[in-house]
């Protein structure tokens, strides 16, 4: 071989060489600028997320606000009622009351309770 030969085969190779290395520059390059791109989007998404899930939280908050009012006002109504069930029993204890008094007061009223006439219209029922 000449070094006509040997120069020229040096070139190509030296060519190939740098054809090869700038491939693999440019491929290592267009990787990092998709890694960047998916990395930029998997963080928006991230954000995406973080915000959802800040709502969801907030939303359970809420919710959990809402139960304990619930049961604030379960609690009102439980003694709104139970105060009125005192009430109705004290009426009816009073209207027991006068009736026991007036039965004590009317002649026709009997021992039992029962005035003269209630029993005679059982006795006339049967």
């Amino acid at each position: 071989m000449d070094s006509g030969t040997i120069v020229t085969i040096i070139v190509v190779v030296v060519i190939v060489l740098i054809a090869a290395g700038l491939l693999i520059y440019f491929a290592r390059r267009r990787k990092a600028d998709v890694d960047r791109r998916r990395a930029a989007e998997m963080r928006e998404k991230a954000k995406l997320d973080e915000l959802g899930a800040r709502e969801r939280e907030a939303k359970a908050s809420r919710a959990e606000a809402d139960a304990q009012q619930a049961e604030i006002d379960a609690e009102r109504l439980r003694r709104e009622a139970q105060q009125r069930q005192g009430e109705a029993e004290s009426v009816r204890a009073q209207s027991d009351e006068q009736i026991r008094r007036a039965d004590q007061l009317d002649p026709d009223v009997h021992r039992r309770g029962q005035r003269a006439d209630d029993r005679n219209d059982n006795r006339n029922r049967h």
